[in-house]
């Protein structure tokens, strides 16, 4: 079976507000993005996408809930502590741990382990500004995540 995965980076979060790094809410520019990075997903996704994981961090909780709004019904979230901060093979820890009855994920969450973790599947470096989106593909269980051997086939930055 095809797996996909969509790796999405938090829109742009507000460093003004003060508020600790785990706590910090998007900003004008990124609740903007945040709506377009959702109509971009349902335009671009063409199975839809069966599971959200998205971080606990309050700027990719308002990121995902934003995006999400776009759908209908909106595919269903976990929020997943581990992906605050990981590095890529924690990340890759969490997709593995994926349900194979789920065909397309999404992974909501963080540079710099987004980027690093697209590179260590594909072997191809993409730069994930806030509101990025790559979609990586490889035939196999989500445990196939640790072969290494995915496609990028998308990858954008939708704004709004």
């Amino acid at each position: 079976m095809q797996r996909a995965l969509v790796v999405v980076r938090h829109a742009k979060s507000d460093w003004a507000t003060g508020e600790p790094d785990h706590e910090r809410p998007l900003n004008e520019r990124g609740r903007r993005d945040a709506p377009a990075l959702g109509r971009w997903l349902r335009d671009n996704v063409e199975d839809g996408i069966g599971l959200v994981v998205c971080s606990t961090a309050t700027r990719a909780r308002q990121t995902w809930r934003m995006a999400a709004a776009a759908f209908d019904p909106a595919p269903p979230a976990r929020f997943e502590e581990r992906v605050y901060g990981a590095e890529p093979t924690a990340l890759m820890s969490v997709i593995d741990e994926l349900d194979d009855e789920v065909a397309t994920a999404a992974l909501v969450g963080h540079n710099p382990g987004l980027s690093e973790l697209v590179y260590l599947v594909t072997g191809q470096a993409v730069e994930l500004r806030t509101s990025a989106v790559a979609m990586l593909t490889w035939a196999g269980p989500w445990a196939d995540v640790w072969a290494r051997r995915g496609s990028l086939v998308a990858h954008a930055t939708p704004r709004g």
